[in-house]
């Protein structure tokens, strides 16, 4: 698979009268078409800063970020990298700007120049693509927050992106809405091969994931599968992150001389562990 995301030794910095901050420290990423990257770590850590950088909404101070062969640097490649990579961000009311949901589904094709015959359908498909073909003809405001969010998402989809960066885009649903919303991403992924960067602070919404990026003061300080990244544990609470649920509690069991395998990242898988050890 080629890369669709190449960054290169990026560095950020936030500079006041007051003071210079550095919030990516040369940075290192490549990400390929297809695949499902998480990338973790509390606040300040800089994986909001980040995601800015990649939509072009900021710009490297040093370094670059190659969005499919272009450098978000370029003014004249904006549109281009926006329409390649598209954001979702946490409060869907702030990306919601038409009074019916079509409507709104349709504001970036239309502002594209795309023809209107091939609006609607671009419309149709992206509705039905996040389950909410249904509600078309609904007013935004009367969706719950993560019929909201999956609105938003269709409006992305309609541009017709090759990646979606999604910027902590469940942090304020609820438990239902938050599970619809990473059911679509997850679709859209596997079913559509669009790409997907997935910011989060919920330890449970990235398991699935291809690969997983923990942040810390804007440096990257690990990387690989959820398996891999969860097992290191002490270095995880080290530094303020926890761990999904059933890892957690594997570990506990361990400690306390279970025999229990410590890569455990769900309740189906342990449940399977306990029923073996019974």
């Amino acid at each position: 698979m080629d890369e669709i995301i190449k960054i290169n030794s990026m560095s950020f910095e936030y500079i006041s009268d007051e003071e210079q901050f550095k919030a990516i420290d040369n940075l290192k990423l490549d990400i390929k078409e297809g695949e499902f990257v998480a990338i973790i770590g509390h606040n300040g850590s800089g994986k909001s800063t980040l995601s800015k950088n990649l939509n072009a909404i900021l710009t490297p101070t040093s370094g670059d970020i190659i969005i499919d062969g272009m450098n978000t640097k370029d003014e004249d490649k904006l549109w281009d990298i926006r329409q390649t990579a598209g954001m979702v961000f946490q409060n869907p009311d702030n990306q919601i700007v038409a009074t019916i949901v079509e409507e709104d589904v349709a504001f970036g094709p239309e502002n594209l120049g795309i023809e209107p015959s091939k609006i609607k359908e671009l419309v149709e498909y992206s509705l039905k693509s996040v389950g909410m073909y249904e509600f078309r003809d609904r007013q935004p405001h009367l969706l719950s927050g993560g019929q909201k969010q999956r609105v938003a998402i269709a409006g992305i989809i309609a541009m017709k992106p090759k990646c979606i960066i999604f910027d902590e885009a469940t942090a304020m649903l609820d438990p239902s809405g938050r599970k619809e919303v990473l059911s679509t991403i997850k679709k859209l992924n596997k079913e559509d091969n669009i790409t997907i960067l997935y910011i989060t602070h919920f330890m449970e919404e990235v398991v699935d994931a291809d690969r997983v990026i923990v942040m810390e003061k804007g440096k990257k300080i690990l990387e690989g599968t959820p398996v891999e990244v969860f097992s290191k544990i002490e270095t995880l609470k080290s530094i303020g992150l926890d761990v999904p649920y059933m890892t957690e509690l594997s570990y506990l069991l361990k400690k306390e001389g279970f025999n229990i395998k410590e890569d455990i990242l769900t309740v189906d898988e342990m449940v399977n562990e306990l029923c073996r050890l019974l």
